[in-house]
């Protein structure tokens, strides 16, 4: 089974990427291609660290609870922290995939791997991908197995998680 690697580079158009991710699994569905088609996202900073690299958990303090335990009030006090906390986490998740978002550099990776009898629908892939509207705006570029270039483009797909 011949593997094609496919490459997106969307620049900073987060909505691209969702969008062209989105399409992907209309296709992965439609198609039947669960296995057959694989897909991953690089984001790179502009300085090129990863981006994976920045995003950890803050790990805000939780409220102590004053009153008793076993109280009403402290199941109210308890859980009312519990709310807040989890919305200062979520709010301070987004801010930040708002900031990092603005100076990444997304890059879809798509792996094809088609059996040989499937010339014609692997032709037709190669043609719809780069056609298609939200990765007609991404430059492409497309490896074959056996062109110069290829065992770069397995590593850094095998790299990606």
């Amino acid at each position: 089974m011949a593997h094609i690697y496919m490459s997106f580079d969307f620049g900073t158009d987060e909505e691209k990427a969702q969008q062209a991710r989105h399409k992907l699994e209309m296709w992965k569905q439609a198609f039947r291609l669960d296995k057959k088609m694989l897909y991953k996202f690089e984001r790179t900073s502009a300085d090129g660290a990863a981006a994976s690299d920045r995003q950890k958990d803050s790990g805000l303090p939780t409220k102590s609870v004053q009153a008793p335990p076993g109280t009403a009030t402290a199941k109210r006090e308890t859980a009312k922290a519990a709310k807040s906390s989890k919305a200062a986490k979520f709010k301070e998740k987004a801010e930040l995939a708002k900031a990092t978002s603005a100076s990444e550099n997304i890059k879809l990776h798509l792996r094809l791997a088609l059996p040989a009898h499937e010339r014609i629908t692997e032709e037709r892939f190669l043609k719809k991908f780069p056609a298609e509207t939200p990765f007609n705006t991404a430059s492409a570029q497309i490896v074959r197995q056996g062109q110069p270039g290829f065992a770069e483009a397995d590593a850094v797909f095998k790299s990606l998680d």
